[in-house]
């Protein structure tokens, strides 16, 4: 059967041109030919110029990923191997593969498909249609492409249940592809031991993207007294430990997150000097600064306060607040490592509001460092999206 071309609207198509991979809405002119949602399409520029195929999902604001741009490169078990192939190939020279992401969506030229590996188990995060379809030809390859370098796969779980596939026109689902395991995984990253729940944990069960910023605070923990805000599962905090700090108090709103990190404290028989606090970290820094608490190191890992362009301003006072929050708890000569996970926060932006924070607290801040996440989530120059966590460490300074 032929495949349906879309072809767009002239003077449309720049993300395409640009080297990206998403064909929107109000960019196509007219559709050619029968389809259905989830099919391989053709796109066209107005003139009829050839620029790629991929699927189509008319539900989706973004209704053509696009997978290959060649004239005549069909979308094949052949095609999609070669692309997995490349994708661990890439992780193998630039990550530690222990535990990585090995497909990072169309920053890995396999839009709408995350694959992270624990250890010995893939989780899978499928979010759009047409990607969805292919997902466990995917696994197959993927579990026969890791078995070449002697890694076996004991279990696949698929974590499907983000609510951007309801934009899709699908259902969240979430359950094992195969046979059930145990779904709390052992991990070890930067010598720290974690157990990772694979069903219940967020997003894929481990954020793997700051890989190596946990790595990159240890040199500024030891001996130190250090606070842990937006804790998560204690992985910040657990590094810190391990580098040898005095003293760490790890925070999280969830009792869930807060009693992992507390499992994978003992784990690392790190209980005696790293303890965890369920509570709002917005009400407890303010409490810390009516005691006159001062720590040396404090640490801001929080969760995207925006993930839409409409909410940016309300994200902008969130960020400022807590970074000026924990200004005012760092003693002076101390750092504060800080960060947005939010890719509408720009670091244009992001900067700017930890400079207002530093002003409005009359702190002078001395750059370390300035970080993104970890290779095994590779930014894509021409998807704006896949650059989306900003990471600096500063020291914080007294105006005198």
């Amino acid at each position: 059967m032929e495949k349906a071309i879309v072809k767009l609207k002239k003077g449309e198509g720049r993300t395409l041109k640009a080297g990206g991979m998403w064909v929107y809405d109000n960019e196509i002119d007219k559709i050619e030919g029968e389809f259905n949602n989830g099919d391989i399409v053709t796109v066209h520029d107005f003139d009829n110029y050839y620029m790629g195929c991929g699927f189509i999902n008319t539900n989706s604001k973004i209704t053509v990923r696009v997978m290959a741009r060649a004239k005549g490169q069909e979308i094949t078990e052949a095609f999609l191997e070669e692309r997995l192939k490349v994708a661990w190939e890439y992780r193998k020279k630039t990550v530690d593969v222990s535990s990585c992401r090995i497909v990072f969506g169309e920053a890995d030229f396999l839009p709408g498909i995350v694959i992270d590996k624990f250890t010995d188990v893939l989780v899978v995060q499928s979010l759009a249609l047409g990607i969805d379809r292919m997902k466990n030809t995917l696994v197959d390859l993927l579990k026969n492409i890791l078995k070449t370098d002697g890694i076996l796969i004991r279990g696949v779980y698929e974590r499907s249940d983000a609510k951007v596939r309801l934009q899709e026109g699908m259902e969240r689902v979430k359950g094992f592809l195969g046979e059930a395991f145990d779904t709390k995984v052992e991990i070890v990253e930067n010598g720290v031991k974690y157990l990772v729940d694979v069903a219940d944990g967020q997003k894929t069960g481990f954020f793997l993207d700051q890989k190596y910023n946990r790595e990159a605070i240890k040199k500024i923990c030891k001996n130190a007294e250090v606070l842990d805000c937006f804790t998560h599962t204690g992985s910040f905090a657990l590094n810190a430990g391990l580098a040898g700090a005095k003293s760490v108090i790890g925070v999280d709103a969830s009792e869930l997150g807060v009693a992992q990190a507390r499992e994978n404290a003992v784990l690392n028989g790190l209980q005696d000097r790293v303890e965890f606090i369920c509570t709002d970290v917005f009400d407890l820094l303010p409490e810390y600064e009516k005691e006159n608490k001062k720590f040396d190191v404090v640490i801001l890992d929080p969760p995207a306060f925006t993930k839409s362009r409409n909410s940016v301003k309300n994200a902008v006072k969130g960020y400022r607040e807590i970074n000026l929050r924990a200004m005012k708890l760092i003693k002076n000569g101390g750092y504060l490592a800080t960060c947005s996970c939010s890719h509408f926060m720009t670091p244009e932006l992001f900067s700017e509001t930890i400079g207002q924070a530093a002003k409005n607290t009359h702190k002078r801040l001395r750059q370390v460092e300035y970080r993104t996440q970890a290779p095994d989530h590779p930014i894509l120059w021409a998807a704006d999206e896949s650059y989306y966590l900003k990471f600096y460490i500063f020291q914080v300074c007294d105006e005198k």
